[in-house]
């Protein structure tokens, strides 16, 4: 597959390349030691802060996650109460995702950001005084996991284009990976707390401790420099108009689409560990709330060593590399379920679990730096919207699934069905990018 150039600042108008200026990354000084190769992306003082800020929030929505989901277990003691979470938390990305792009493409993304923050600090922090005095309802988790669900529709495809204005392209592959290194970091740090927590105090102060996680974000955001200027390209014409466009770059563009399909297939077949984590720690595995922080925290172990590989090893992405760790995703999938079923050590699961997070963190690290290199700057927000409707938005479908699955046959059938069809995903796709690959061929040979 090859790797298309973004179209950068040829032809634009002075004002235009003027603000550009203005709002490019931030390099390091000459003559300042330069970083090692994995840590290039560090270079740049806004991404740096960027990156700090986000290590504090992040850990605190991996407690308030997993507390979340016990709590609705402890309240329902049902899978399909479960599902249903996911359902209200990422079906506002369905609707809502792929108009979101026009908006990340024509305002400032650094206040974009901002005012996403604000709104989901303040939900959260009304939910947290709901679960503090005892006063909480299951509706009440429902209805704040919607409001997310809406800022969210916002906030990922802004945080995730931003990331280029941050770096630049050059080091965009490498901040990915950092930033999925951030992410699998606190998914082992957020869950182990949570366990802990929960097991000593009860849910409250897990969504006490996200409601205050809010802050050093905003607070970074607002000393950071670089704006995440609209790009001058594409700026005319309705809000229709500009929706057709990108969903006809992505249509037209086997380099886009191929990662967008396997994302999409992921989510809804094998990425429901919300659901069936805690069932699998609670019945299948029989190792309470402290073992279910410690097998999320497994997933999260494997992550990270699979971010930091791809970090330190990876420069531009690779097609193939990207379904390879697809394929081993469903396949270790298949092996949980079958651990689990059996009634074998939780120690097996555990380590199966960190090798999932190992591909889940290569696939998708692969298939979001795919699709920004492959995407047009004046486009960027609204291909990016198209990729995380597609991921976030096939979360609610995944977790309504597998909550059924498991309620009728078991949460280790849940996980052994959801890796056979990633499997099969993977087969299929690498089949068509040979297809692909064997063509390109055929036209360069012919006369």
């Amino acid at each position: 597959m090859v790797v298309m150039q973004t179209p950068a600042a040829r032809g634009r108008a002075a004002p235009e390349a003027t603000a550009a200026r203005h709002d490019a990354p931030h390099n390091p000084a000459p003559g300042r030691r330069p970083l090692p190769e994995g840590l290039r992306a560090f270079g740049h003082r806004d991404y740096r802060v960027f990156w700090v800020a986000q290590l504090f929030s992040l850990t605190g929505t991996w407690v308030q996650s997993l507390a979340q989901s016990w709590l609705v277990l402890t309240l329902t003691d049902s899978p399909a109460a479960l599902g249903l979470i996911g359902v209200c938390q990422f079906g506002p990305t369905l609707l809502l995702g792929i108009p979101a792009g026009v908006l990340v493409d024509r305002l400032p993304k650094r206040r974009l950001l901002l005012g996403t923050q604000l709104a989901a600090a303040t939900v959260t922090a009304v939910l947290a005084a709901l679960v503090a005095t005892g006063q909480v309802q299951l509706w009440h988790i429902y209805a704040a996991a919607i409001a997310l669900g809406v800022v969210s529709a916002v906030d990922m495809p802004t945080r995730q284009s931003f990331v280029v204005d941050l770096v630049g392209t050059e080091d965009l592959m490498n901040a990915i990976a950092l930033n999925s290194a951030l992410f699998n970091t606190t998914r082992v740090a957020g869950p182990a707390l949570a366990g802990v927590l929960l097991a000593a105090f009860g849910p409250a102060v897990c969504f006490v401790l996200n409601a205050v996680s809010y802050l050093p974000v905003i607070v970074g955001l607002g000393v950071m420099r670089t704006l995440g200027r609209p790009q001058g390209e594409g700026q005319i014409g309705s809000v229709v108009e500009r929706l057709r466009e990108g969903l006809a770059y992505v249509r037209q563009s086997a380099e886009v689409r191929l990662p967008i399909v396997l994302a999409g297939l992921m989510a809804i077949f094998g990425m429901n560990f919300g659901v069936w984590a805690p069932l699998l720690a609670r019945d299948a595995l029989d190792i309470g709330a402290s073992g279910f922080g410690l097998l999320m925290s497994s997933v999260g172990v494997g992550s990270l060593a699979g971010a930091l590989t791809l970090a330190f090893r990876g420069r531009r992405p690779a097609p193939r590399v990207m379904l390879a760790a697809a394929l081993l995703f469903g396949v270790l999938e298949i092996a949980l379920g079958f651990v689990a079923g059996l009634g074998l050590p939780a120690v097996l699961a555990m380590a199966l679990m960190a090798g999932i997070g190992f591909a889940m963190s290569t696939t998708m690290a692969q298939a979001n730096t795919t699709v920004q290199t492959n995407s047009p700057d004046h486009l960027r927000g609204r291909v990016m919207s198209i990729y995380l409707t597609v991921f976030a938005g096939s979360t609610p479908i995944g977790a309504a699934l597998a909550g059924f699955i498991a309620g009728i046959w078991g949460a280790p059938a849940a996980v052994a069905i959801g890796g056979a069809v990633v499997a099969a995903v993977a087969l299929a796709l690498g089949g068509r990018l040979a297809r692909l690959d064997r063509g390109v061929a055929e036209d360069v040979a012919a006369p």
